[in-house]
C-alpha cells in the first residue's frame, strides 16, 4: 500500500450547527484508553445524530486512537484531541507541540512492522490534512456519519516473515 498524503491545509470550518463532543489531553497510553473509552460512551448515550451508522462511530474511534496515539509517540506535549459535530461529520483533531514534525506516513513498509496509522485514517474518513497554529501542529480528520467502513479500499494484511506475501487465513 503506498502511503497517502497528508496535505497540508487547514481543517475544515465549522458550520453554525458545530458543537464540541469532547476534548481531551491524553499524556499517557492508559490515559489515551480512558479517553477513547469517554468518546465510545459519548457517541453511544446520546452524543451522535440519529441518522449515525455505527460504522462510522467505529471509524470515528479508530482514526481517534491512531492519531492521538501517533501525537504521543512522535509529537510534543501536551497532545489536545478534540472532537467536534458538525452538520454532517465529525472534525477529529489532535494538536502537539510538534510544530516542526508534519505527520509522515509510512511508504512501502510491512504492515507488520506498523506505521500504517495515517494511511489507514486517510482510507476510513472523508477528509484530512494539517497544519500549525501558532507554535502547535494540529492534524485532522474528518468522517462522516454515515460513512460504512465496507465502502473503503481494505487495509493491507501482514507479509509471511518467510515468503514475503501475504498469509492465508
Amino acid at each position: 500500500m503506498a502511503a497517502l498524503p497528508w496535505a497540508h491545509h487547514t481543517s475544515p470550518i465549522r458550520d453554525t450547527d458545530s458543537s464540541t463532543v469532547g476534548r481531551w489531553r491524553p499524556a499517557t497510553p492508559a490515559e489515551l484508553t480512558v479517553s477513547r473509552r469517554e468518546l465510545d460512551a459519548a457517541l453511544h448515550d446520546g452524543a451522535r445524530p440519529a441518522a449515525t451508522a455505527e460504522d462510522a462511530v467505529q471509524g470515528l474511534l479508530l482514526a481517534f486512537e491512531e492519531l492521538a496515539s501517533n501525537a504521543l509517540r512522535h509529537g510534543g506535549p501536551p497532545i489536545e484531541v478534540t472532537v467536534t459535530r458538525t452538520s454532517h461529520s465529525w472534525l477529529l483533531e489532535v494538536s502537539d507541540a510538534a510544530a516542526d514534525r508534519p505527520p509522515m506516513p509510512a511508504a512501502g513498509r510491512d504492515p507488520a512492522l506498523g506505521g500504517m496509522g495515517l494511511p489507514l485514517v486517510a482510507t476510513i474518513c472523508a477528509d484530512n490534512g494539517w497544519t500549525v497554529e501558532g507554535d502547535r501542529k494540529v492534524v485532522w480528520a474528518s468522517m462522516h456519519y454515515t460513512r460504512a467502513l465496507s465502502d473503503a479500499p481494505p487495509v493491507p494484511r501482514p507479509r509471511s516473515a518467510s515468503s514475503g506475501h501475504s498469509p492465508t487465513y
